[in-house]
């Protein structure tokens, strides 16, 4: 079982995570979270920990930024987009069990000290940001990391927020080149 109660958003996303692992859940049901949910996530955040893990759009990133100012030592997991697609519809809710479970072994936390271990020239000497193909790239490496998919901007602020060590990120990167990427 997770010890962190994980933070979703909606009562299909807490039954797609339920099939794949053995954890509580709350649903924030979109953005518009009402205070008596708050007031539990508060409780689950004091008690035993949270892990946020909307969905991998805009609305799941509004939302994931709002619970992160409210919750800053809450866990975050991060969903690939191509594996919450289904039927044009993005969530949690369409991935299966496997993906879930991977992206929940992914969980990272953010740091608190300020580190600029990641700057604008890594992004550019690694394709993520100004060439081709660079948006397919962070995709890719996000989702080796665990860190989900973001614009450079928003790349290259994870890199750094989550603790990625550049051992860690030559490797990914390195791994996904391998694969053609």
């Amino acid at each position: 079982m997770i010890k962190e109660i994980i933070i979703v958003e909606g009562r299909d996303d807490e039954a797609a995570v339920r099939r794949a692992v053995d954890a509580e859940t709350i649903a924030t049901h979109g953005f518009g979270i009402r205070p008596e949910t708050f007031a539990r996530i508060e409780r689950a955040y004091a008690e035993r920990g949270i892990i946020i893990f909307t969905d991998p759009d805009f609305a799941g990133e509004k939302i994931r930024k709002r619970l992160s100012q409210r919750f800053p030592e809450g866990k975050h997991a991060f969903l690939p987009r191509e594996e919450a697609w289904k039927d044009g519809d993005i969530g949690i809710e369409n991935a299966g069990p496997e993906s879930i479970r991977e992206a929940l072994a992914k969980v990272r936390a953010a740091s608190f000290e300020s580190r600029q271990e990641f700057r604008q020239e890594d992004m550019l000497e690694y394709g993520l940001a100004g060439v081709a193909g660079a948006a397919e790239r962070r995709d890719k490496l996000g989702k080796e990391l665990g860190i989900g998919y973001g614009n450079s901007k928003v790349f290259l602020n994870r890199l750094n927020q989550y603790g990625i060590e550049r051992q860690e990120f030559v490797r990914a990167a390195e791994k996904i080149e391998d694969r053609g990427y």
